[in-house]
């Protein structure tokens, strides 16, 4: 069991003071950097826009544009997608006992992928994010149903269904593919992954989702640490396991399915922070989940702004970033964990 390099009582509130800060500074880079140049002060002149009863700040039409109408949305879209992956890759973690889980774990990317590309070979770009939504949602559905009908009580069960699905819905997903090769390139924009938003519309549409499943976790995070010393041990302690896993899985996969439905196929950062913070903080998920959000949120933001400003003015798929950074982050944590998955 990984344990924090000092003790709990001095580094978690550190830790939460530097969760915090790091998601500000995260921000306002973001916010602040791109192809045209912003000034702090005139940034933080136009948030006073907002306040009842002040003037206005005089900044030019262009900018506030800028702002208001892009760079702040995309901004808070990346939060709010990163705490989702983050939080629900160390809630899967937690539920399953299997450290190399993450929020596509049961089919979630292959539900999606499929559920979007469907809606893209059929001229309905319009709903492609409720496509992706529901792609997703009824992929860990079935996975889940499965596992459970096949005699499962255990999480190793509905992993090995949700594999078995995602192989399905990803091999459906190809034969569409080349069946309409006419849209190849848009879909594998979308499954490479773009934060890309012209207003506050995405942002509305994730919000609920991520707030209520971030509640439900957060609510729940205790167990997590029940669940971890074993699901017997833990009905001996007088769980009811069966039903807080499901609980756990429903609210993990309703934030993955709504992140993925507005920035398509990112992955890897449901394994990267929560591991990040098992190494600083201890194995606590009274810590881990918190400090996932957090983390998760201030990574996603500087991960965009990486992908947007690495090739200015063209952009790389955040989903490239995020892989470049991922693939050698899961060989180090597979390398860790061998003799779990012995």
């Amino acid at each position: 069991m990984t344990t924090a390099p000092f003790g709990p009582s001095r580094v978690r509130p550190v830790l939460g003071l530097g969760s915090l800060l790091a998601l500000l500074l995260a921000v306002a880079v973001g916010v602040l950097v791109g192809p045209v140049g912003l000034p702090a002060g005139t940034a933080v002149r136009a948030l006073f826009d907002w306040v009842p009863g002040i003037d206005g700040s005089g900044i030019s039409a262009a900018h506030h544009s800028i702002l208001f109408s892009w760079r702040l949305p995309r901004v808070v879209l990346g939060a709010l997608v990163g705490a989702s992956l983050a939080m629900s890759g160390a809630a899967y973690q937690g539920v399953f006992r299997n450290p190399l889980a993450d929020p596509y774990l049961l089919g979630a990317a292959a539900g999606a992928g499929l559920g979007a590309t469907v809606a893209i070979v059929n001229g309905a770009r319009g709903a492609i994010g409720l496509a992706a939504f529901a792609g997703a949602l009824f992929a860990v559905v079935v996975a889940y149903g499965l596992g459970r009908a096949a005699g499962g009580r255990s999480g190793a069960a509905i992993i090995l269904a949700g594999v078995a699905v995602a192989a399905f819905l990803t091999a459906t997903q190809t034969y569409l593919q080349q069946r309409n090769t006419d849209n190849l390139r848009e879909v594998y924009v979308w499954i490479l992954g773009r934060l890309s938003t012209n207003g506050w519309g995405d942002v509305l549409s994730l919000l609920p989702y991520a707030v209520v499943s971030g509640v439900v976790i957060f609510l729940l995070r205790r167990h997590l640490d029940v669940l971890s010393v074993g699901e017997d041990e833990a009905g001996a302690l007088g769980m009811p396991v069966a039903r807080v896993r499901l609980i756990l899985v429903t609210a993990a996969t309703l934030a993955t399915s709504a992140a993925v439905s507005v920035s398509g196929l990112i992955g890897f950062v449901g394994i990267i922070v929560p591991h990040v913070v098992r190494l600083v903080a201890g194995s606590s998920y009274r810590v881990v989940i918190p400090l996932s959000m957090m983390f998760g949120a201030a990574f996603m933001v500087v991960t965009d702004l990486g992908a947007r400003t690495i090739m200015s003015p063209a952009e790389l798929p955040i989903g490239v970033v995020t892989a470049f950074l991922g693939a050698p982050f899961f060989l180090l944590v597979l390398r860790r964990s061998r003799r779990a998955l012995e």
